[in-house]
């Protein structure tokens, strides 16, 4: 997905006047989506959180009810004189958004609804690399498409697809994927196909493509860290995996670049006369710190994916010495490539994900050396809890599904079923 618009053309877009329809359009996402931040409000508390009147929030909420992307569930009381209201909740049936990671040796697959909430989730572990683009795409469609059956026997009907992959990215194609040995391929026209050969009589899907490490990275963003912190909004967000995959959220937003192609810290080169990279350069960090490096320098076969990472978590618990060392060779390299990103960037934390989560005990030690030796601002102190591992919310899978979910929340009635046949529609700016 391109950070960049081309111009409107034919005047400024400031002139142009909002019709009713727009306008509607606009109030019922305020709406849905004043609820959705909430967790649960009265039509009261709506309406003096978004400034409409009582009347107009009422008219929009039964749209939004009959739609089913909200749901009343009993009365709240306020503690203030008058009858209670209706509390009113997002659906957790109904409109919902399916995300699928791909990765070089498994294919994720997820079905979340509207409040968030991972309602299905398959995983197989199946070896990606090298194979033809459309045999994986099909495949992926396929387990998709059971996630999608799944979700229907749940009452849940997905608005659109998208899809996490290890590469760069833009425009719905995969430019490069150097570890599936991918190139300029058209990822979301072909999975879009596969999907409807696989889930058929549910239509045309629209599907949203995205580098998986973005995609993790806005999953921690929306959902990552305890219900009573605050939120980080501010950080860099590493994903081990085969590779190395790299994500920059900026107060609050994820920073793109010119082309999209923002965060590849795993081909940052850490040494230049290291091991060839599979992208052709020398020395990139993931030659360290990815899961294939893990696993070889640890003595565990690189063919063994999760089992792998399990078993070199276990060797590393139990104070195997090449697996410890294998361990803090890896954290160090990471916390020599992240200290680059954290003196040009000034984020609030790194996060590390994949991988690197459960082996968080002995990565972050080294790493966190690194980072104080080598961050200027002097913030990074070891112990400053600056370094942190993801919380187990933040998945690729999940953040390319709310992908979809956000564009339900930005703009229900393009999502919503058409009227029954002698229904009548209610209207309201």
């Amino acid at each position: 997905m391109d950070s960049t618009r081309e111009p409107a053309r034919g005047g400024d877009a400031r002139d142009a006047k909002a019709g009713k329809e727009t306008v509607r359009r606009h109030n019922l996402s305020l709406v849905l989506r004043a609820v959705h931040e909430e967790g649960e409000a009265t039509r009261a508390a709506v309406a003096a959180r978004v400034g409409l009147t009582r009347a107009a929030v009422s008219s929009l909420v039964e749209q939004l009810l009959a739609g089913g992307f909200l749901t009343e569930r009993g009365k709240t009381f306020s503690g203030h004189a008058g009858r209670p209201g209706t509390a009113l909740r997002v659906a957790d049936t109904g409109p919902a958004g399916l995300g699928v990671e791909i990765n070089v040796d498994y294919v994720s697959a997820c079905v979340v609804d509207l409040a968030g909430a991972d309602r299905v989730r398959l995983t197989e572990e199946v070896d990606n690399q090298d194979a033809r683009p459309e045999e994986v795409l099909a495949r992926a469609a396929r387990i998709a498409a059971r996630a999608l059956d799944a979700a229907a026997g749940k009452g849940l009907d997905a608005a659109g697809a998208g899809l996490a992959l290890p590469g760069l990215v833009s425009g719905g194609a995969v430019r490069q994927a150097p570890n599936l040995g991918w190139n300029r391929v058209d990822a979301g026209r072909l999975f879009a196909e596969a999907l409807r050969a696989a889930a058929p009589g549910r239509g045309e899907p629209a599907v949203t493509v995205d580098n998986e490490a973005n995609a993790a990275a806005l999953a921690e963003l929306w959902f990552g860290g305890p219900a009573d912190a605050p939120r980080l909004r501010g950080f860099v967000y590493l994903t081990g995996e085969i590779g190395v995959g790299g994500a920059l959220v900026l107060d609050g937003a994820l920073l793109r670049g010119a082309h999209g192609f923002a965060g590849e810290i795993g081909h940052l080169v850490v040494d230049p006369d290291g091991p060839r990279c599979r992208c052709g350069s020398h020395g990139c960090l993931e030659q360290y710190a990815g899961q294939a490096a893990l696993l070889r320098g640890a003595g565990v076969a690189e063919s063994a994916g999760a089992r792998g990472v399990a078993e070199l978590e276990a060797r590393a618990r139990r104070g195997e010495p090449r697996a410890v060392a294998a361990l803090e060779r890896a954290g160090r390299m990471l916390g020599l490539a992240v200290s680059a990103a954290v003196n040009l960037l000034d984020p609030d934390a790194v996060v590390l994900g994949g991988v690197f989560r459960p082996l968080m005990e002995w990565l972050g030690p080294a790493a966190e050396r690194e980072l104080a030796a080598r961050v200027v601002s002097g913030l990074w102190a070891v112990g400053s809890g600056r370094l942190r591992a993801s919380s187990s919310s933040g998945d690729a899978a999940r953040g390319a599904a709310a992908l979809v979910v956000r564009g339900v929340l930005a703009d229900p009635a393009g999502h919503a079923p058409p009227p029954a046949p002698g229904a009548r529609v209610v209207s309201s700016g």
